[in-house]
């Protein structure tokens, strides 16, 4: 979700008003935003680079505002008070016109045949006569890169550029050329460099580096050039340092180059109606002409409005409210939807303007008159429909081994589920083609090229980021695996995993061996062929010749254990013996873990089926229930109040006591008693299985006439609900409640022990011309309380680029993961990122 950073004193006075931070996080709140942050620009470098670096920062108030990622329109201060306006009643949505130039031609962009081979579109309009101070100048260049990160994804998809019109002359012409063949002055450069001289000076650019690999592999760039060889921009890197736009510029050229057309539109359309109220003719936008190779020809911006009808029963029903067709018209005038009703029924014909790219469907709409309705005006209902919901069966089982096998000394780890192909075949004695994996399409480093096929890499790699911790060392993990399944609609399926590794200066096979048997025992399979388990010799290039078996289980393989091969130990950099199990648990469920959890069935066959008549118990039932007579008000009353927190009578799925005492209501309850209701329309759906359900636990109905009472004293009289001694029982109370306050005052005498974790991290270089001696030292240089920072090392990661693994241990109620990775990054011209590798509970 973006974040946009505005100063508070600028909002207050745009909106017209001071307010309260409490009154501000309130109004953002009812217009569907949330404020994120209160600070200054002083107290940001501060906690980020450190109190020497923000010495000289301004004290300035911001407010950090996250916006929904689809409302590109609030992405900058004009757009977030022009809605927060409106939506207030204070103002009424502006109309957006496309205008023709009130003297001289319309601009034009004349695109050439060779840009189809890297950037294809481009759009262009113009703002004319607009009026610039710092703060409106700030807030233009600030939209251009949230939109740049956000619709434009990077400018991979679109690049926007903006030039003074004024020191131009047009047509303009985009074309593409070979990057030896472009030279130009690029933005804030004293001299001019070729396309390839550029390219190998911004590498090491700190804001424009992630922007390179679009064309640098391209034979050809993109450029547009004015009509007099003037470079205005080479899209999507830099502009030119000609047409830079400062506070005296009146004229703005706006010109987008795009692969997707679609999005070059609406980047084009937010740019320009969030800065035209600021022309000589508030809200107008001058057009431009874009000629194509084929010479097609057209206008931009677009700026169309459109209409969409629906009506007031599809919006009350989804948002759950009662108000009529003008109201619900009111509600989207506020948000910038201008709507009436049309007479037709309750027909609203609602109008979307250009800055509401992300109105696509009614449900948008409806979401948007619930904002300005107010989600907490939305009355609370019980639901109409009732569901059950239990625990997936995989999901169960897994969590009962956890807390099995961590009982058994054995401590667990949580890994990546993608790894390198290095990990899962070369580490491991095999081919990547035997291993079956899903390979990423685009992987954005070595590290994370394919799904992982076995949970050991990930084990191995985590003791050798803890080898130093005293041994043995003992792991397991309980994780899914991804192979590929050309039976499955994506190529794919998940596979639950088991996985254990024992790690000393002896191999411990017995150690594996003892926890398979522990784990059989738990999964209640029995030693033995056919029904229970067996191990026999097998090969495997991971394990030691002669130290591997495969494990059987129901006359079916369901996975390996064995002591590991001393070439796969060396290739994790571990040194002393280590054994490893690792088996498929999904079989052990009886029925595959992806059985669908509801039956689907045609709607017409549910809307068309006809319950059967309700079944008349063989003898008439009691009405005489625990709860009371339920032939009479009270005796309901007392049902209603105990299911208003329950599914039914005993535990999570029906019984025979939800039916004795479905019969024994004479008739379906009033809608007073709701809960009643709601779980006798529910067993009544039961009555074809009622027979099969299973027994009940215990006796909810009573004879229909008390027995009479006799003289017989014996024990079986004895009633275990009796008051029996009081007194008694009352001195008993009386010595357990001291007993717990003594326990309780021991108790907090002793002090807390700290919870600690190890954390293994990753910190990797901007390139392999990065100091890692200086890196190393900025990253020793973060200090907390809590933190012990431990060894490091250098890895290679490839290409001749090195990265820093580096170890801590921390104290986790006072340093965590997020605080450390944002105190590193901070040194941004050494650090590009950085990963937890390995994080363990000490």
């Amino acid at each position: 979700m973006p974040t946009v950073g505005v100063k508070r004193d600028l909002v207050f006075q745009a909106l017209g008003r001071t307010y309260t931070d409490e009154e501000f996080d309130e109004l953002c709140f009812e217009f569907g935003l949330e404020l994120d942050e209160i600070t200054t620009e002083k107290e940001i470098i501060s906690r980020e680079q450190g109190d020497s670096k923000a010495s000289g920062a301004s004290d300035i108030i911001l407010y950090k505002i996250d916006v929904p990622a689809n409302r590109y329109d609030l992405l900058c201060l004009e757009g977030l008070v022009r809605g927060l306006q409106v939506f207030k009643n204070k103002l009424e949505a502006p109309r957006y016109r496309r205008v023709s130039p009130v003297s001289g031609e319309t601009q034009k962009l004349i695109i050439t045949k060779e840009t189809a081979a890297v950037r294809p579109h481009a759009v262009a309009a113009v703002l004319r006569n607009i009026t610039f101070t710092q703060e409106r100048y700030d807030s233009f260049i600030e939209l251009q890169e949230k939109l740049h990160q956000n619709v434009c994804r990077k400018r991979s998809l679109v690049a926007i550029g903006t030039h003074d019109l004024d020191t131009i002359s047009g047509p303009f012409t985009y074309t593409a050329k070979p990057p030896g063949d472009i030279s130009f002055k690029p933005l804030n450069q004293t001299k001019e460099y070729t396309a390839t001289q550029l390219m190998s000076l911004y590498k090491t650019d700190s804001h424009l580096k992630h922007y390179l690999h679009i064309i640098e592999d391209k034979p050809v760039y993109p450029i547009i050039y004015d009509s007099n060889g003037i470079v205005l921009s080479m899209p999507p890197i830099i502009n030119g340092n000609h047409t830079k736009i400062t506070l005296n510029t009146k004229n703005v050229f706006i010109e987008c180059t795009a692969t997707d057309l679609t999005k070059a539109k609406i980047v084009l359309d937010m740019m320009v109606t969030m800065f035209c109220e600021y022309c000589a003719q508030p809200f107008t936008v001058e057009e431009a002409e874009v000629v194509y190779p084929d010479g097609k020809t057209c206008r931009y911006p677009e700026l169309a409005y459109r209409t969409e009808k629906l009506s007031s029963e599809f919006v009350n029903k989804k948002v759950g409210i009662n108000e009529s067709t003008e109201k619900i018209a009111q509600l989207l005038t506020r948000m910038c939807l201008r709507s009436k009703a049309t007479g037709v029924g309750d027909e609203i014909e609602v109008e979307i303007p250009p800055t509401r790219s992300d109105v696509i469907h009614a449900c948008d709409i409806m979401e948007d008159a619930a904002i300005a309705y107010g989600f907490n005006n939305i009355i609370r209902t019980t639901p109409r429909t009732y569901t059950i919901a239990n625990q997936f069966p995989l999901n169960k089982l897994t969590e009962l081994l956890r807390q099995d096998l961590a009982a058994a000394g054995f401590t667990e780890a949580l890994n990546f589920a993608l790894c390198s192909q290095e990990d899962i075949a070369d580490k491991l004695g095999k081919k990547i083609s035997e291993t079956r994996a899903v390979h990423i399409s685009n992987p954005k480093t070595a590290e994370f090229q394919v799904a992982r096929t076995t949970l050991l890499p990930g084990l191995l790699k985590t003791i050798a980021a803890n080898r130093k911790m005293p041994l043995p060392l003992k792991l397991f993990e309980i994780s899914d695996v991804v192979l590929k399944d050309e039976t499955k609609d994506v190529g794919a399926r998940n596979s639950r995993r088991f996985c254990a590794v024992y790690y000393n200066k002896s191999p411990g096979f017995e150690v594996i061996h003892g926890l398979l048997d522990r784990t059989m025992q738990l999964l209640e399979v029995k030693p033995g062929r056919g029904d229970g388990y067996h191990i026999q010799a097998s090969d495997d290039p991971v394990f030691f010749a002669g130290r591997c078996a495969e494990i059987f289980a129901r006359g079916k393989s369901v996975g390996r254990l064995g002591v590991l091969h001393p070439e796969v130990i060396n290739r994790f950099e571990l040194t002393m013996p280590c054994s490893a199990l690792e088996i498929d648990i999904e079989p052990f469920l009886g029925h595959t873990a992806e059985l669908p959890l509801t039956h689907d069935v045609p709607m017409q066959e549910v809307t068309g089926h006809k319950f059967p008549p309700r079944a008349q118990p063989p003898h008439p039932a009691s009405t005489n229930t625990v709860f009371g007579d339920l032939s009479t008000p009270a005796g309901v009353k007392a049902l209603n109040d105990f299911l208003s927190d329950k599914s039914y009578m005993e535990g999570f799925a029906a019984s025979q006591a939800d039916v004795a005492v479905f019969d024994a209501v004479a008739s379906a309850p009033s809608p007073t008693f709701c809960h009643l209701l709601r779980w006798y329309k529910h067993i009544a759906t039961f009555q074809r299985e009622r027979a099969r359900l299973p027994s009940a636990k215990r006796l909810f109905i009573l004879p229909a006439t008390p027995p009479a009472p006799t003289n017989d004293t014996s024990d079986d009289d004895f009633d275990p609900f009796g008051s029996g001694d009081e007194a008694e029982r009352a001195e008993a109370a009386r010595i357990k409640e001291e007993r717990l306050a003594e326990y309780a005052a021991k108790k907090s005498k002793k002090p807390a022990l700290a919870a600690k974790s190890s954390i293994l991290l990753d910190v990797k270089p901007w390139d392999d011309e990065t100091d890692m001696a200086k890196l190393e030292e900025c990253v020793r240089s973060v200090g907390m309380d809590g933190l012990l920072w431990g060894q490091s090392k250098l890895v290679p990661v490839g290409y001749g680029i090195k990265k820093l693994q580096i170890g801590c241990v921390v104290e986790d109620e006072k340093v965590g993961t997020d605080l450390l990775e944002e105190a590193i990054t901070a040194f941004e011209e050494y650090v590009q990122s950085v990963d937890v590798a390995a994080f363990n509970k000490i």
